[in-house]
């Protein structure tokens, strides 16, 4: 069945950019008018077309996602990519605050992993992240449900911690502040502090000349990278124009 014309206006007028795009996949989800007929209606009431879909795109994969799941953003590609470009053959990589998984199941998918493991707080990322990350998922708070023996020997740690400001959150598309968890929106009143208590606790995890990922915004970064030196990491900033991304990376010596 091909999206219809009225269809595709009903959701060019609830603001949805990519209308056709959003109607094909719709229409692609079910073979039931009803169902539909009512996932449209949740779409043009401000849900979020990945939760309705039960999938987000990144990096080529479907990554599996529910409804008050954060929902990967595009842009977060060019941490991955970051961090293929540096990682060692078959590194061990933590995914920290991993969400869905997507960070974590993008890079062992684009290279060989020794190991993999994923940590968030939230029940219901790590539900999806089991669904999608080829590893190990803990349930718990940042470094803390991470087996022992893991200490000193992570070469790649991606923590996609949240950073945004607590009072620019009204601020944000209402996709993301009514249908998102806080918690993987709020970065307290900088925006950086997950971002601080992962630095103090990386020097510990890492490998000598391990890597950790984050990313933040461009006005973010010499303040994360202050953190990450104070720390004892070594930060590099990096930053793709296309996609509007910056990522800062620490290395420990």
């Amino acid at each position: 069945m091909l999206p219809t014309t009225d269809l595709v206006t009903r959701l060019r007028a609830a603001g949805c950019v990519f209308a056709e795009d959003e109607a094909r996949l719709l229409v692609e989800a079910t073979a039931d008018p009803a169902e539909l007929a009512a996932l449209v209606a949740r779409r043009v009431a401000g849900e979020p077309l990945e939760h309705l879909l039960g999938w987000a795109e990144f990096r080529g994969l479907r990554i599996a996602v529910e409804p008050g799941v954060f929902v990967p953003r595009q842009r977060t590609a060019f941490l991955v990519e970051q961090a293929l470009a540096a990682a060692p053959p078959e590194p061990v990589v933590v995914d920290l605050c991993c969400g869905s998984g997507a960070l974590g199941a993008a890079f062992a998918a684009a290279a060989p992993v020794s190991a993999l493991y994923a940590t968030d707080l939230d029940p219901a990322a790590v539900r999806c992240a089991r669904r999608n990350v080829p590893g190990h998922v803990f349930e718990g708070d940042l470094f803390t449900p991470l087996p022992a023996d893991l200490r000193g020997r992570v070469d790649v740690l991606l923590s996609n911690v949240p950073y945004v400001p607590t009072d620019a959150i009204a601020d944000m598309p209402p996709e993301a502040r009514e249908h998102e968890p806080l918690v993987a929106l709020d970065g307290g009143s900088d925006g950086l502090a997950v971002l601080r208590r992962v630095a103090a606790g990386a020097p510990d995890w890492l490998a000598p000349g391990g890597h950790l990922y984050v990313e933040t915004s461009e006005g973010q970064a010499p303040v994360a990278s202050a953190v990450f030196t104070a720390a004892g990491l070594t930060p590099s900033v990096f930053s793709d124009d296309d996609s509007g991304a910056t990522v800062v990376r620490g290395t420990r010596p």
